[in-house]
């Protein structure tokens, strides 16, 4: 069973990510992108870990090094699930990866998401209208 204050910990956390997505404006029923993030200082552990959440349906990014303090590396990657912003939900994820990190002594590092407009205006992403170019006649050189 995974650490109990660490599990008390990540509800506490998610309840105030989505209350502060809402407060914010973000739309309640959009389906959210959750990033759940992974960090390890042996690559074969995080490997491990990448593959079991890909096995249980998880999308998982490709690993990555990050410098934290003293110039000590770590392995870091995500495993992506697209859900509803429903705290139960989201708990239920959480507990499950957090068992999967413990038992490859790896660190579950909580989990992220981003705003979604409840206008649709994805902003950057999607402003095609950006990109065309009127003199373009199609051919590739």
């Amino acid at each position: 069973m995974a650490n109990r204050d660490l599990l008390d910990e990540q509800r506490e956390e998610t309840r105030l990510i989505i209350e502060e997505l809402l407060d914010d404006g973000s739309d309640p029923d959009a389906p959210y992108t959750i990033e759940h993030h992974f960090s390890a200082e042996n690559f074969d552990a995080l490997e491990k870990v990448a593959v079991d959440a890909f096995k249980m349906g998880y999308e998982v990014t490709d690993a990555e090094e990050l410098e934290v303090e003293e110039g000590k590396l770590l392995m870091c990657c995500d495993a992506i699930s697209e859900v509803a912003l429903n705290a139960e939900l989201i708990d239920e994820q959480v507990e499950q990866l957090i068992e999967l990190a413990a038992r490859h002594n790896v660190n579950y590092d909580g989990w992220g998401t981003y705003f979604e407009d409840p206008d649709g205006e994805d902003g950057e992403e999607g402003e095609d209208d950006d990109f065309y170019d009127e003199d373009d006649d199609g051919k590739r050189h």
